[in-house]
């Protein structure tokens, strides 16, 4: 198992990332609940984020692709809008233990 971060460091509206050896994740917080996806653009499978932990629109709505603009649900990893339209993020299980984020 591996902890990402403690449930009170991913505030609301918040995403951050986590450089794993050959797994780089994100998670983000939307009302209260905490998804976990893999750092890579279903369209050209490079990483999402703009700056470190950078991953959600100008508003935090939405998850958006740096490179190409692609818009994601932050509930389901659907993507709504840009060339990867229809695809989906892949989404990483995890659980909370202790208040800690931990990859299952």
């Amino acid at each position: 198992m591996t902890e990402l971060c403690s449930v009170h460091d991913l505030e609301e509206g918040q995403s951050l990332g986590f450089d794993l050896p050959g797994n780089p994740v994100f998670a983000v917080r939307k009302d209260g609940e905490v998804f976990v996806y893999k750092n890579e653009c279903p369209h050209l499978g490079i990483n999402l984020e703009f700056m470190e932990n950078d991953f959600l629109d100008m508003d935090g709505a939405l998850i958006q692709c740096s490179t190409h603009g692609a818009l994601f649900e932050i509930e389901s990893g659907h993507c709504l809008a840009g060339p990867c339209q229809g695809d989906y993020l892949t989404p990483v299980p995890f659980k909370i233990e202790n208040d800690t984020i931990v990859l299952a």
